[in-house]
């Protein structure tokens, strides 16, 4: 049985209560026009299950994902005449999650479309980034 939340917006537009402009579908993955795009054709890949983060996914659907996010971004390159494709997934709010359904935002790009990506910085020292390697390498272990 696949989760859903009442509750999620998501949820609603793939059980078709709340409409959408649907680009594909498959028995695990739907596809859908962001209502406020970054750049127009800006489309939104989503698992049918209910799952907030990406954490939160089964393995087993990640094939199926891919391959979906693979054919939409194909399609909205194409159809847009986009130059590039940024592939965006948020996870909690903290990092701009508005919506608590796994979800991928394919946002066609264009070279002179003014969208700036996030600011860099660096670490302190080569130990402090070593360090900090380490110990996300120990939680994996």
């Amino acid at each position: 049985m696949i989760p859903k939340d009442p509750d999620c917006i998501f949820c609603k537009i793939i059980s078709g209560d709340i409409p959408s402009a649907k680009v594909y579908e498959t028995e695990t993955c739907l596809a859908f026009l962001d209502i406020a795009p970054v750049n127009e054709g800006h489309a939104l890949v989503v698992v049918k299950g209910h799952y907030p983060t990406l954490m939160d996914l089964p393995a087993d659907l990640g094939n199926d994902l891919t391959q979906a996010l693979s054919k939409v971004g194909k399609a909205v390159m194409e159809a847009t005449g986009a130059d590039g494709l940024n592939l965006m997934q948020n996870n909690h709010e903290a990092a701009g999650q508005l919506v608590h359904h796994v979800h991928f935002h394919l946002i066609p790009r264009h070279k002179e479309d003014g969208l700036k990506l996030w600011p860099q910085s660096g670490y302190e020292s080569p130990d402090e980034m070593s360090r900090l390697a380490e110990t996300i390498a120990g939680l994996l272990k």
